[in-house]
C-alpha cells in the first residue's frame, strides 16, 4: 500500500507540471527555455511599442523628460515582472500580495516624486501629464473594474498634455509626437486589460503558490539598498502581582459573597437626611461642591525627570523675486503687499509659488502668469498675451487692467477674478474648483459678481453625452 500510495503521489506532481506548461494562455510565465505566457507577450508588445516610442521621443526632448522616461521605464520593467509571476503562479495571501505589489508602487512614487522635486522646470507640464496619469499602473490592484481605472488616470493627465500641445503645436513637432505616443501607452494598456484582465489581475489556476522572494527589485536608480528590516522586538515581561493569583481569587469570592447577602447588602449604606437632599433644598444646588481627583497616570522616574519634547521648528525657505533667464520668479513671499514687476517683455512669464497673504503687481505686456500653491493671494496685472493660470491655490484675487485671452482655474478653492471692459471676451476653463466667482464691470464703475458653475448634468441624447451646468435652488 505504501508503494501505490508514493506512485499516485508522483504521478498527481507529474500532472500538475503538464497543466502547469500547457494550461491556458500558457500560465508558465518564463520557463527555463524562455518562453512566456501570452499575456506577458502581449505586455511586451506594449513595452516595445508605444513605450519605447515614448522613451525615444524623451530622449529627443532630453532634459527633466530623459529622466522621467527613465524612471517609467523602470516602472514598465516592474510590471512586467509582476505579470510574468502571476502567470506562473497561484495568486499568494493578502500580506505577500501587498510585498509582491511594492516595487511597482515604489516606482510610481518614484516618479511622483521627481516632479515635485522640478517644480521649476520649463519642461513641467512634461513631468505633470506624466506624474498625474503613472498610477495607472496600479490597476494590478484594482478589482473588479482595472480598465476603468486606468482611463480616469488617462483623463487626470489631460489637462497638461493638451498644455503641452499648445505650447509646442507651432515650435517643435517632436512634442506633438512625444503627447501622441504618451497618451497611446494607456489607450493600449486599456485594450489590454480588457482582453486579458477583464476584472483584474489573472493569476495561474495551477503551479505554486506565489511567495514574495519573487517581487522585483526596487532600489531607486542611484540610490542605496533599502535597511534591513527590524528585528522582532524583544519578549514582553509579564510579571505577577505580588500575592500571586490568590488574591485576584479572594476579592472575586469577597464580591460574590456580598452579592450572595441579599437585600442585606444595603445595610452598609448611609442614610441621607431630608434636609441633605438637593431635591428638597434647593439652595444646595447652588453650593460649590468638592472635585474628585481621579488617578494620576503612571509616569516612571525617567519621563517625569525629562522635559517636554518641543515640536521641531518648521522650515522657511527665503523668499525670492528675480529674473531667470524669461521667468520671473516669485517664491515664499509671506505677508508682502508691495510685490511689483515693472521692467518686463513679451518673451517673459511670472510663476508665484507658496506666496501668502501678498500681492503681486505685473506691469506692461507679459506671456503668462502662474500661481502655484498660493493662499490668500492678490494679483495685479496689465496685459498676457497667453494664458492666467492658477493651480492649487486658496482664496486668490484677480484683477485685470488690460487684455487676457484665457484665464485657468485648476485645483482651486476660492477665486475671484476682476475683469477689465477689454477682457470680457477672454475664456475662463475650471477643472476641480469651487467658489469661484467672476466680477464683471458695469457702466458706472461698479462690478457685478457671478459664480462659475460647479454642478453639471449629463444625459444621453442617443448619440453622445450632453453637459449643462445646473443651477441649486434656494
Amino acid at each position: 500500500m505504501a508503494e501505490l500510495a508514493s506512485l499516485v503521489q508522483r504521478l498527481e506532481v507529474a500532472v500538475s507540471r503538464l497543466e502547469t506548461m500547457s494550461g491556458p494562455g500558457g500560465s508558465a510565465g518564463e520557463s527555463a527555455g524562455g518562453a512566456v505566457s501570452a499575456y506577458v507577450e502581449a505586455f511586451d508588445a506594449i513595452a516595445n511599442g508605444p513605450v519605447a516610442q515614448y522613451f525615444t521621443l524623451s530622449q529627443k526632448i532630453g532634459g527633466d523628460v530623459l529622466k522621467h522616461a527613465d524612471m517609467m521605464k523602470q516602472a514598465f520593467s516592474c510590471q512586467r515582472q509582476l505579470l510574468v509571476t502571476a502567470s506562473s503562479s497561484q495568486k499568494p495571501s493578502d500580506p505577500v500580495l501587498t510585498t509582491l505589489l511594492q516595487p511597482v508602487s515604489k516606482a510610481i512614487q518614484q516618479v511622483q516624486a521627481f516632479r515635485e522635486q522640478n517644480r521649476t522646470s520649463p519642461q513641467f507640464n512634461h513631468l505633470s501629464a506624466v506624474s498625474e496619469s503613472v498610477p495607472a499602473l496600479g490597476w494590478v490592484a484594482m478589482a473588479p473594474k482595472p480598465g476603468p481605472y486606468v482611463k480616469e488616470m488617462q483623463d487626470a493627465a489631460m489637462f497638461y498634455t493638451n498644455r503641452v500641445l499648445k505650447d509646442f503645436k507651432e515650435k517643435d513637432k517632436t512634442h506633438v509626437d512625444w503627447v501622441k505616443a504618451y497618451v497611446s501607452i494607456w489607450t493600449e494598456l486599456q485594450n489590454y486589460i480588457k482582453q486579458h484582465h477583464t476584472t483584474g489581475l489573472s493569476w495561474s489556476k495551477s503551479g505554486p503558490v506565489a511567495s514574495a522572494s519573487a517581487a522585483a527589485p526596487s532600489a531607486p536608480a542611484g540610490g542605496c539598498p533599502p535597511p534591513p528590516p527590524p528585528g522582532p522586538p524583544p519578549p514582553m515581561e509579564v510579571s505577577a502581582p505580588s500575592g500571586g493569583g490568590s488574591s485576584g481569587a479572594g476579592e472575586r469570592n469577597a464580591l460574590f459573597a456580598s452579592i450572595n447577602k441579599g437585600s442585606d447588602i444595603t445595610k452598609g449604606l448611609k442614610h441621607v437626611k431630608d434636609d441633605e437632599k438637593t431635591h428638597k433644598n434647593p439652595n444646595l444646588r447652588t453650593q460649590p461642591t468638592p472635585v474628585r481627583t481621579g488617578p494620576k497616570p503612571f509616569l516612571s522616574s525617567a519621563a517625569s525627570s525629562r522635559p517636554a519634547a518641543t515640536a521641531a521648528p518648521t522650515r522657511t525657505l527665503p523668499p525670492v523675486l528675480e529674473l531667470e533667464g524669461k521667468k520671473w520668479k516669485v517664491e515664499n513671499q509671506e505677508g508682502v503687499e508691495g510685490l511689483v514687476i515693472s521692467d518686463t517683455e513679451l518673451k517673459q512669464v511670472v510663476y508665484a509659488f507658496k506666496c501668502n497673504k501678498s500681492t503681486l503687481q505685473v506691469k506692461g505686456k507679459i506671456n503668462s502668469i502662474t500661481l502655484d500653491n498660493c493662499k490668500k493671494m492678490g494679483l495685479v496685472f496689465d496685459d498676457v498675451v497667453g494664458i492666467v493660470e492658477m493651480i492649487n491655490c486658496k482664496d486668490v484675487k484677480i484683477q485685470v487692467l488690460g487684455k487676457v485671452p484665457t484665464i485657468s482655474i485648476n485645483k482651486t478653492d476660492g477665486c475671484h477674478v476682476y475683469l477689465s471692459n477689454d477682457s470680457l471676451q477672454c475664456e475662463i476653463i475650471s477643472a476641480k474648483s469651487s467658489e469661484m466667482n467672476i466680477l464683471v464691470p458695469n457702466k458706472d464703475g461698479e462690478f457685478t459678481e457671478l459664480p462659475v458653475p460647479e454642478q453639471f448634468k449629463t444625459i444621453w441624447d442617443g448619440k453622445k453625452l450632453v453637459t449643462t451646468a445646473t443651477e441649486i435652488a434656494g
